[in-house]
């Protein structure tokens, strides 16, 4: 799962991206209001966690214009300023969760899960495709009903691959998902990654077919 995080703390920046890629999300940050509406249109994110002391467009600024623009991304307000009024207004402007610092990293990532579940409709974040099951609370694929063994990265390719499952990804933005920490890795590395997956799904009825000009897309065959 994608996190966009705007915190202009960078001390904090840093100590929560390490943090939340280690329970393998992929987090994007900015430190300026003004570049989450940017990145906002870039990419697509599954949750957006928002100072409100941010420079440029403060935090209420930023949550009043992406919702006056029907941008339904789920919002986690951080804040220093942990009071009743702050609460009621960032959630009358549209958050979905507020977290007062300091916390404890646990506890925001079972906020965002929590907010995501509930984005999508559903209290278990579990995703299928035919035979093949992802469960994101055990962090476990099973295919035919069997424990699927995969490598990191290859976890991190399927696991992107099924949370789209019929939508197509270009190879690009597989690259940035999965090797997000990582400098200067050659598209070809997408594609290696993309020939074991094929041939671990290879006797079920799940493809990873090809799309021309558009990417990748995880699908199963009827």
């Amino acid at each position: 799962m994608r996190i966009l995080l705007a915190e202009d703390e960078h001390e904090l920046a840093h100590w929560l991206v390490k943090a939340l890629e280690q329970s393998d999300f992929k987090v994007d940050w900015v430190d300026d209001g003004r570049m989450v509406q940017r990145s906002l249109k870039s990419t697509r994110y599954d949750a957006l966690i928002l100072d409100l002391g941010l420079p440029g467009l403060g935090g209420h600024d930023v949550l009043t214009d992406l919702r006056d623009a029907d941008q339904r991304i789920p919002i986690l307000i951080l804040t220093a300023r942990d009071s009743l009024i702050e609460r009621v207004s960032s959630l009358r402007e549209g958050a979905d969760d507020f977290l007062a610092k300091p916390f404890e990293i646990e506890e925001l990532e079972a906020r965002l899960m929590a907010l995501i579940r509930r984005a999508r409709g559903s209290d278990h974040p579990r995703f299928a495709c035919g035979p093949l099951v992802f469960d994101a609370a055990n962090k476990q694929f099973m295919l035919q009903h069997e424990v699927l063994s995969l490598t990191p990265r290859e976890h991190a390719v399927l696991r992107t691959l099924i949370q789209r499952s019929g939508e197509p990804m270009s190879k690009q933005e597989m690259l940035d998902r999965v090797f997000s920490d990582e400098q200067d890795v050659h598209p070809e590395a997408v594609e290696v990654l993309v020939h074991r997956l094929r041939k671990r799904l290879a006797l079920s009825a799940v493809r990873i077919t090809t799309l021309r000009g558009l990417g990748y897309v995880l699908e199963c065959e009827v």
